[in-house]
């Protein structure tokens, strides 16, 4: 679409209900803060601008849309004096002059794109205000939308309507759309004169049919317009961003056994053909390529797994994680700062951080990188082919050559050239019947300690 747009986003409220000193609109869904969501659904349909109005925990919230979105604008709104109040702290965004102007809310996350580009196609065709509604089950307590023959007359508030108008059960999602051109004349004609002597947003359909212009109003899913107030709601809109999320993923051609107990993050890139086996959390940054195999109760965050990879079960993937094609890590395995280059395999019971291995290298199970001096983090290089044997050590900075191999029980502090074996542990020695002897020393300590 070639017409300009500007996202207003309300993200000022207080979000008493939540019981949270964190800002309402900051509190996360699929790991991102809620007005996160919001601003990227408002650049995927088309917004050339965006401003924010925020008021409780303004630098937080400013920090924040700024570091995702530093391309926007941050007003706030020092009063509370409603929605068409709080739109008009932004009066220095509107006077831009965008073609349309979207007013959207910091605490719908489930908003989609192509929603707001039919409420941009109706102002394209004339609209000067556009408002979106959905249909309820149950409509107590929600604005009704009142219509006569598709034009939209006013919003009629649930205690102000008459028992006709409450069987309306087309109700008021709270988004806008205003032409630019009017915006701001029908903005500024609202009027405080009310019980509450508040700035109402809803006014400016009544304000909009006066003065003769068009107002209409689009359709939405229920869900997909939900606020959230309180820690309940936030949890549902977790569940039905993650259902939607899934059945995104398995439509595209990846297998979940169990699609309720895995959970996705925001931006968990699955390509086709991964199976993913139940009671499986992605944190943010995770990319699992195609013929994969991630197996139960696995952590992944920060981590790229390689196609035809597989991962677990009980594994854990730290951020820096970079898994090469065919590798293998097996369960009770933790990989940090890591790349496991084609083929390797650290099977079980392993910690792997800070490190390089070598397409088709063996990590013993017990294996550990010691990486960290007290101050400082080392690497470790293991090289193409190399075999460490079960419960070693390997004391960073080291090298394991191409080939080579260490010995199993090995407290490596040196490099170990390619082709050689390594082996740093005390030489055995066995001592004919001396364990008759230790059994009858402990058995004396024991007899003793019990008289005593």
């Amino acid at each position: 679409m070639s017409r300009s747009c500007l996202a207003l986003i309300l993200a000022a409220g207080e979000g008493t209900r939540m019981r949270s000193p964190l800002p309402k609109v900051m509190h996360k869904v699929a790991g991102l803060p809620m007005v996160t969501h919001v601003l990227n659904v408002s650049v995927d349909a088309g917004c050339t601008d965006i401003a924010v109005v925020a008021g409780n925990g303004f630098e937080l919230v400013s920090s924040s849309v700024s570091a995702s979105h530093p391309q926007s604008q941050i007003f706030e709104q020092t009063e509370r004096l409603g929605t068409g109040h709080a739109v008009l702290a932004a009066r220095a965004a509107i006077e831009k002059g965008t073609d349309d102007i979207l007013v959207l809310f910091g605490d719908t996350p489930l908003l989609r794109p192509g929603t707001l580009s039919r409420m941009r196609s109706e102002l394209a065709e004339g609209a000067a205000v556009v408002v979106l509604g959905f249909r309820a089950d149950d409509p107590t307590g929600y604005g009704r939308l009142l219509e006569d023959d598709s034009k939209l007359l006013a919003i009629r508030e649930h205690k102000d309507a008459s028992d006709h108008e409450r069987e309306v059960d087309f109700c008021n999602g709270g988004i806008m759309g205003l032409a630019g051109a009017h915006a701001l004349e029908l903005l500024d004609a609202i009027t405080n004169d009310n019980a509450n002597k508040e700035y109402y947003l809803t006014d400016v359909v009544e304000i909009a049919n006066a003065k003769g212009f068009s107002v209409t109003a689009i359709e939405a899913e229920e869900t997909e317009v939900m606020g959230v107030n309180t820690r309940n709601g936030l949890a549902d809109v977790e569940a039905l961003w993650q259902q939607a999320k899934r059945h995104e993923m398995m439509t595209a051609g990846v297998t979940m056994q169990a699609p309720e107990t895995v959970f996705l993050h925001a931006d968990t890139v699955i390509e086709p053909n991964v199976m993913l086996e139940p009671n499986i959390f992605f944190g943010p940054g995770v990319t699992v390529k195609a013929n994969a195999r991630i197996r139960a109760f696995s952590h992944l965050e920060g981590a790229t797994v390689g196609e035809g990879a597989e991962i677990g079960p009980y594994a854990r993937l730290r951020p820096g994680a970079n898994l090469a094609e065919g590798t293998k890590v097996g369960n009770f395995v933790e990989i940090k700062n890591a790349d496991i280059h084609q083929g390797a395999k650290v099977n079980h019971l392993t910690y792997i951080g800070d490190a390089e291995i070598g397409s088709e290298a063996n990590i013993g199970a017990g294996t550990i990188t010691c990486n960290y001096d007290g101050m400082n983090k080392h690497k470790t290089t293991i090289g193409i082919n190399a075999f460490v044997g079960s419960n070693s050590s390997l004391v960073a900075p080291v090298t394991i050559g191409n080939g080579a191999f260490v010995a199993s029980g090995s407290v490596i502090t040196e490099n170990v050239p390619d082709n050689a074996l390594g082996v740093a542990r005390g030489r055995q020695s066995n001592k004919p019947n001396y364990a008759n002897a230790i059994r009858e020393r402990n058995a004396a300590l024991k007899q003793k300690r019990s008289k005593s």
